[in-house]
């Protein structure tokens, strides 16, 4: 066989080792739908009629701004998930046995990474199913629906390597669980909520230069026919540079451990 189709093999067994793990522990896959939902509840319904009303449209106008927000929002929270099963492995020796193994070393990672992204996809849909059932209504075409799903994979495919990474350099599970927290307070310190233009000098120039932020406008823009100018390409230039250094680092941290 050749190693590519070696590294191929090893990675499928990786991601159904990763996926199993899923379906036994659920609590994760749980808390990363119920909490962007819970927050959607809370924004919408508690906040969303004068929220809304400062964008001219009311809570209905209000539920169409804040889902881009609530969709990066659940991506970064699921970061915590998977830092804490890389840094598991790490701690509990498995990764050191498996690097004993006659297996590729990349699939190792791969499964992480690949099992990850299809939690947090079927997460988003669910979130889009609810976010739709009260009141979020897109008017995006075929291709600016595609286009604002591949930005969303590409963005989580990003932020998941990055949880690798903080995951590999952890030195316990319990200090992996806090190293990705500081991305889900980004959409609050972004354009996930308000508009940016309503906050202080100071933290409006954060918000409009921080990568949520374009990521954020790209999507709204794709989805609701907002403007978008020149968000796509620098949320495109945030992925890219967040995913490629993200991968070196934890390919860099893996080889040494």
């Amino acid at each position: 066989m050749s190693t590519l189709t070696l590294a191929t093999r090893d990675s499928a067994t990786m991601i159904r080792r990763q996926l199993k793990r899923l379906v036994r522990y659920p609590a994760m896959t749980i808390q990363l739908i119920i909490t962007p939902l819970l927050l959607l509840f809370l924004f919408v319904y508690v906040f969303g009629g004068s929220l809304g009303n400062g964008l001219g449209g009311g809570r209905d106008a209000y539920v169409n701004y804040v889902v881009p927000g609530i969709l990066l929002m659940a991506a970064a929270t699921a970061t915590t998930g998977t830092a804490v099963m890389v840094a598991t492995d790490m701690t509990e020796g498995i990764i050191a046995r498996f690097k004993t193994m006659h297996i590729s070393r990349a699939s190792v990672l791969t499964g992480h990474v690949v099992a990850s992204v299809i939690q947090q996809l079927l997460g988003t849909i669910a979130l889009l199913v609810i976010a739709a059932t009260i009141g979020f209504r897109p008017n995006a075409t075929l291709i600016e629906w595609t286009a604002a799903a591949g930005l969303l994979i590409f963005f989580i495919l990003a932020i998941t390597w990055l949880s690798v990474a903080l995951g590999l350099k952890s030195p316990t599970p319990e200090a992996a669980s806090s190293a990705p927290m500081p991305l889900v307070f980004l959409p609050f310190l972004g354009s996930g909520f308000v508009p940016t233009d309503t906050m202080p000098t100071a933290l409006r120039w954060f918000a409009e230069y921080q990568p949520f932020t374009p990521i954020m406008e790209t999507l709204r823009g794709l989805l609701l026919g907002t403007p978008i100018n020149n968000n796509a390409w620098i949320a495109l230039a945030w992925c890219a540079a967040l995913l490629t250094i993200s991968y070196l680092w934890a390919k860099n941290t893996f080889n040494k451990a």
